[in-house]
């Protein structure tokens, strides 16, 4: 399961309003960065029938079953230090990330 906070929750809805139209987001990794894998976020217009969903804070979460052992029990937040701001990935399956921040290891 994905859980998002209620800040990271309205967040998105806040972005998904902007955009107009959307269903949720899809969340899940790629192969990048020094570490190996980093955090995805798309938005949702059409479902995939093999995709996974889930339902956090009155946001509709997405993942590909591939995805799915890298995240499973992952918590999205809405974090702001200084003056930068955004998604923060908390994943007890992390082993490390890179000394950037942009990727990670399971």
């Amino acid at each position: 399961m994905i859980q998002l906070t209620e800040i990271a929750a309205k967040k998105v809805q806040q972005q998904l309003s902007n955009r107009g139209h959307g269903l949720g987001i899809m969340v899940g990794v790629r192969t990048t960065g020094c570490s190996g894998l980093a955090y995805k976020l798309e938005y949702v217009d059409t479902p995939h029938t093999d995709q996974i969903t889930y339902e956090s804070n009155g946001v509709t979460i997405f993942v590909n079953p591939k995805d799915l052992p890298y995240i499973d029990g992952m918590t999205m937040d809405w974090r702001r230090q200084g003056l930068n701001e955004g998604f923060d990935f908390i994943n007890n399956k992390e082993k490390d990330r890179c000394g950037c921040g942009e990727s990670f290891r399971v």
